[in-house]
């Protein structure tokens, strides 16, 4: 472990954020990061317990008393190493994941866990500077060759150790630029793109050809891919958005998270905000904006908003005020629910729970107000409280209300695979292969809309399953 007495005598300090009248002012990333020597205090409170429980609530399976010891003795190099063993892309989870290891960690029991999140990205991010990480070349090549479909993060992790294996690895993408929803749907002041195009570029130089604007069953059949192709794999997430059914949803103020995010990111990027957008330009200056929702994307709709210059905006959400503190005996080491306020929501928002909207209101074809109603939970059922209906005034309303599950119009309509009850592309976790012989399916698209430490893990997992259907064996980690 790191220092024996560490988790007794040092106290938990996490990064810090620029202070919200600064970052609202941009889109670039607002951690600051912890000098070195503050690093190695907080990896040197690392327990190494005998059942590393931080290990139940990673998904990629990160070895985190490990490297936690290792930068606590200053071997930053080797705990790269390690970290790179589980996963991929640590620059990716070190931003955006949510932590379920430090909701499993053991000083978790008294609120202070093992800074873990950002260690890890601490690594990751001395690595490339230090510019310790380089192509994997593979030093042998196969002869076979896999179409990836997806390039989200558990596409990018397949195509990876794929390519890492020597197969011959095509990344199919709709879209105009390498990334999904890490691309397009996470805002540039949560994570920079260009850290997707430095892994891209490494990529590229292990073998990977990257086939952007190329939509599978659309602008590439189906077919043609399993004619030339000794694999495939679909990696194209959860994408259908849930969507609001009450009168006067249909209004052109009411709109999906994905079109405000994504419009977003493309104007940072210097792109064509417009193309692809039916509906025209969507932004929040002036407006009074509410987003429906009270989940991530919720949140990264709200940071956005306010980086827009919206007059106000009213986050609702359908379910109860959660508890501010959680009861340890009931719910660890597992996630969870408790009261959490986002980076973004403490830059300015108005919270309301148990609401459910009810009706739009709008005047000349323009939204100017949003009918809702307040619900009590009995039961784990909600019914609406008598009386209680209430207007709030909106020009804008996005919806933020989670994915139903892939969208089929397409890729799934053309694949011809079975799909599951809830929507999803039936597999298991064994192999990840499909009905389709010769097909295979990771990520979102396979369990639905989730986290980017389980689509990194599903995509890593599948490679080794479809290298082993190739190939017979597989030297590729599980």
């Amino acid at each position: 472990m790191g220092k024996d007495t560490g988790f007794l005598e040092i106290e938990r300090k996490d990064r810090n954020y620029a202070a919200p009248e600064e970052r609202l002012k941009h889109y670039h990333e607002f951690v600051i990061p912890p000098e070195e020597e503050a690093l190695k205090l907080q990896a040197a409170r690392c327990m190494d317990c005998g059942i590393p429980y931080c290990h139940n609530g990673c998904p990629v399976n990160n070895i985190i008393p490990d490297w936690n010891d290792l930068v606590y003795q200053g071997d930053w190099r080797a705990a790269l190493e390690v970290l790179h063993s589980t996963n991929n892309f640590p620059e990716f989870t070190g931003r955006i994941c949510p932590a379920p290891c430090e909701a499993s960690c053991t000083l978790n029991l008294i609120d202070a866990p093992v800074t873990i999140k950002s260690i890890e990205c601490a690594i990751v991010d001395r690595g490339w500077k230090e510019d310790w990480i380089k192509p994997q070349v593979p030093a042998h090549k196969t002869g076979k060759s896999v179409a990836v479909i997806g390039s989200g993060p558990s596409g990018l992790a397949c195509s990876q150790q794929l390519a890492r294996a020597g197969h011959e690895v095509t990344l199919f993408e709709k879209n105009d630029r390498i990334g999904g929803l890490m691309r397009y749907g996470i805002p540039d002041f949560k994570m920079e793109k260009h850290l997707i195009n430095r892994r891209a570029a490494q990529m590229e130089a292990e073998g990977v050809t990257f086939r952007a604007s190329a939509e599978v069953g659309v602008d590439v059949s189906f077919k043609s891919l399993q004619e030339n192709f000794d694999a495939i794999v679909l990696s194209g997430g959860a994408e259908e958005a849930r969507t609001l059914e009450i009168p006067g949803a249909a209004l052109p103020g009411v709109r999906l998270a994905m079109e405000f995010l994504t419009q977003q990111n493309k104007r940072v990027a210097g792109d064509d905000e417009l193309r692809a957008a039916p509906r025209g330009s969507l932004v929040a200056g002036g407006k009074n904006v509410i987003v429906i929702g009270g989940g991530d994307t919720g949140s990264d709709c709200v940071g956005t908003s306010n980086r827009q210059g919206a007059a106000s905006v009213t986050q609702l959400e359908i379910m109860p005020q959660p508890p501010e503190h959680e009861d340890k005996a009931l719910t660890w080491p597992n996630w969870p629910l408790k009261m959490r306020t986002s980076s973004s929501q403490e830059e300015g928002v108005e919270r309301d729970w148990s609401v459910m909207a009810k009706r739009v209101i709008g005047e000349d074809g323009i939204v100017t107000g949003l009918e809702c109603v307040r619900l009590s939970w009995e039961g784990g059922k909600m019914q609406e409280v008598e009386g209680s209906s209430f207007v709030l005034p909106a020009d804008l309303i996005l919806l933020a209300m989670g994915f139903t599950g892939p969208k089929t119009h397409g890729l799934l309509d053309r694949a011809g695979v079975k799909m599951t009850d809830r929507g999803n592309v039936a597999a298991n976790t064994d192999d990840y292969a499909t009905s389709e012989p010769g097909v295979f399916v990771c990520g979102d698209m396979r369990r639905g809309q989730s986290l980017v430490v389980w689509a990194i893990r599903e995509g890593r997992q599948c490679a080794r399953s479809v290298d082993m259907a190739l190939m017979g064996a597989s030297e590729l980690p599980q």
